[in-house]
């Protein structure tokens, strides 16, 4: 459950300067507009606000964010000196992010560049789309295992452009598994990949093994404001490896 998160146990790395986290799939970043979800940098702020502290609530920073959907490695700045460091190197491409995604089908090119500009629709809020008057997006995108219906995928962007990589995929005809704004949304059931399944007696209908977006950031690489390098990987969560488990039994994966 979402609302039971400790930071403890997703925390990756923490100093005085910043901290990094393995944000869970169905979590928001920051607040939302209307600001009813709970959040990442809600809790972190809770986390560092004690009553009897006579500075109250110390501040985080955002750098960068993750989508709701999107589980992994996020890092927030925990002074202002931080937060100019880290959010000039995501704005000039001086980050190293590396995601690990689920895509729909097989690509026919199983290494690729992908520099497509993204804007948000005109109409649809939330939406964004391929247009040549949006701004530059740039994902190179690379096979590691293809089972066929399914393809575990490495991306690595170099801009952060809301959406980018379900947007680009989406433009390529294989949209990320699960994805309800650029594919179909439907959840995977093990039926679609076990040819000789069969519902448990215990149960009225199939639970799906996959039921949110299927995208993880995997590794991030940054300069911190002691001018040190410093390298993080996020561990591929259990929902993902479980389907990861499934589709090597029904196919042998082409490398």
């Amino acid at each position: 459950m979402i609302s039971l998160i400790k930071i403890s146990d997703i925390l990756i790395f923490e100093n005085n300067d910043f901290i990094v986290l393995d944000k869970p799939s169905g979590l928001l970043s920051i607040p939302d507009r209307e600001g009813k979800e709970i959040s990442l940098k809600k809790l972190l702020q809770e986390k560092y606000t004690r009553p009897d502290d006579p500075v109250g609530r110390r501040e985080i920073f955002t750098t960068h964010r993750l989508d709701k959907g999107t589980s992994g490695l996020i890092v927030f700045a925990k002074n202002e000196v931080a937060h100019k460091v880290l959010s000039q190197q995501f704005e000039n491409r001086q980050t190293e992010k590396i995601y690990l995604g689920l895509i729909i089908g097989s690509p026919m090119n199983k290494k690729g560049r992908i520099d497509s500009p993204v804007m948000e629709h005109p109409v649809k809020k939330g939406l964004m789309v391929i247009n040549r008057k949006g701004k530059e997006a740039l994902t190179d995108y690379e096979v590691l295992e293809d089972f066929g219906i399914y393809t575990w995928t490495r991306f690595q962007i170099y801009t952060g452009r809301t959406h980018q990589i379900r947007v680009h995929m989406k433009d390529i005809g294989h949209p990320v598994a699960c994805d309800g704004l650029y594919g179909d949304g439907k959840p995977v059931l093990l039926s679609s990949i076990k040819h000789n399944f069969k519902l448990s007696k215990k149960e009225d209908e199939e639970q799906p093994i996959l039921n949110r977006l299927a995208l993880h950031a995997s590794q991030l690489k940054f300069a911190g404001p002691d001018n040190k390098s410093y390298e993080f990987e996020a561990p591929i969560p259990k929902d993902l490896k479980a389907i990861l488990q499934q589709l090597s039994k029904k196919k042998k994966p082409i490398r």
